[in-house]
């Protein structure tokens, strides 16, 4: 198979024509219509299953979805904890306490958090007692220091002295200034979850709160599905890295960064791999090379019918890859398949930056969900009304997908820059995706339409 180093003829990213206007595919198979939107994905998600579970440490496992019910083996908190530092008293001993007349307690000691060995509260005595610290046997209650001398003998207490610095703090008196009702500033054993109970459902995606929860009860490890691996590949001899130098008819190497980092906002691992050139043999080896850490592959570019379109040579001879053209605008010319022994998904993108990253949303983001084991798997959609200057145009037949800005008070939806395929910079600034159904040549202001939030 021949090799080629000549620049792409088509818009910036996209080797061809990414709208498919160009001449017949000489690489296409059985001739059949269009694809719809739904039915490309529908292919995709029937291919795509959810990766098998595996047993992570606890911060290995943040983003991922938990795959069992997780229950409590003992009570949160073990047991009756202060929530204050002060003193572990008797309700009786500080019934009518004020600052005129004051309860005066024997203090017996200090209980530390974590401190054994409790000593047991007498009648008119007092523990010194630290948040989270356990209630000793005896006490009823618990006054924070504030409400108290400190053991000073002074006015009330700024805070508890150091039992380094003032040790006589753990012994001698403290006068209470105010009373206080049975179990005050008490956390009850169990009153966070009880013995027995859920702690997190099936389907949980676990996030900070749920890692400390599952560490609060014990927990080490915990069954998962891993993130996915995905793999993004942009192809072109024109594309240059960014901090190098341009030369002659070159550009800089955007759409696997966006990708790569859109991968990781829908909660996979992305590793990213600098553009390969437009060569078919490098890339089906860079591929197979890539297929150890893979569980999706994105290629962008190479995918229309241009004569340097890469990725379309190199992966539909063995017929892993299918290539079609949808009926969407932008993102006319997709590819998908499995590839290696493994059967890894790829999913061939258009090269041009709006539409690699609308494919993305459309149909990589809902797969890396799907490999997470998520039931829900796409953006929210609304509807809200357009605000335009005029009319908006569409192709007959297809669904358009035109960048815009959402206002969720008002309930309406602006387009940002233009249709064309190539401005990245009009995509940099929205937060949604206007959707033009299919039956639909134009749409006025005012009218209502779906619209994907990306934020």
């Amino acid at each position: 198979m021949s090799s080629s180093t000549a620049p792409s003829h088509g818009p910036a990213h996209d080797h061809g024509h990414d709208d498919g206007q160009g001449a017949a595919d000489p690489c296409a198979g059985p001739a059949r219509g269009l694809w719809s939107v739904d039915e490309h994905l529908a292919d995709i998600l029937a291919t795509v299953r959810p990766l098998e579970p595996i047993e992570l440490q606890l911060l290995d496992a943040q983003g991922c979805v938990l795959v069992e019910d997780v229950t409590v083996p003992a009570a949160l908190p073990p047991f009756d904890n202060s929530s204050m530092d002060g003193y572990a008293v008797r309700v009786a001993d500080v019934a009518g306490a004020t600052e005129e007349f004051p309860a005066v307690l024997t203090v017996i000691g200090d209980v530390a958090a974590g401190a054994g060995g409790l000593p047991t509260v007498g009648p008119g005595e007092a523990a010194r007692i630290m948040t989270g610290a356990p209630l000793p046997p005896g006490a009823e209650a618990v006054v924070p220091v504030e409400w108290t001398d400190g053991g000073t003998g002074g006015g009330a207490a700024a805070g508890m002295r150091s039992a380094r610095t003032a040790p006589e703090g753990a012994g001698g008196t403290v006068r209470v200034h105010r009373s206080a009702e049975a179990r005050a500033h008490v956390r009850a054993a169990g009153s966070d979850v009880k013995a027995g109970e859920l702690a997190l459902a099936a389907g949980t995606v676990l996030g900070p709160p749920q890692i400390g929860l599952l560490a609060a009860i014990g927990r080490g490890t915990v069954k998962v599905r891993p993130r996915p691996r995905v793999v993004v590949v942009s192809t072109g001899s024109e594309l240059v890295q960014p901090g190098e130098e341009l030369g002659p008819g070159q550009i800089h190497d955007s759409n696997s960064f966006a990708l790569a980092a859109a991968a990781r906002d829908a909660g996979a691992l992305a590793y990213r791999v600098g553009a390969v050139t437009d060569d078919a043999d490098a890339l089906r080896d860079m591929i197979e090379d890539q297929l150890i850490r893979a569980d999706l592959i994105v290629t962008t570019g190479g995918v229309s019918v241009g004569a340097y379109d890469v990725v379309k040579e190199a992966l539909s001879a063995d017929g892993q890859v299918d290539f079609r053209k949808l009926a969407m605008q932008p993102g006319k010319p997709q590819g998908f398949g499995a590839v290696g022994p493994e059967q890894v998904p790829l999913l061939a993108l258009p090269g041009n930056p709006v539409s690699s990253y609308v494919s993305f949303e459309l149909f990589v983001r809902p797969a890396i969900r799907a490999l997470r084991g998520l039931e829900d798997l796409h953006r929210p959609r609304v509807r809200a009304e357009l605000t335009a200057d005029g009319p908006l145009t569409s192709p007959a037949g297809r669904r358009q997908f035109l960048r815009g800005t959402y206002d969720a008070q008002a309930g309406t939806v602006t387009p940002v820059g233009g249709a064309g395929s190539h401005l990245i910079a009009a995509l940099a600034r929205a937060d949604a995706l206007i959707v033009v159904p299919e039956e639909s040549e134009s749409v006025a202001p005012g009218q209502e339409l779906d619209v994907v939030l990306l934020g």
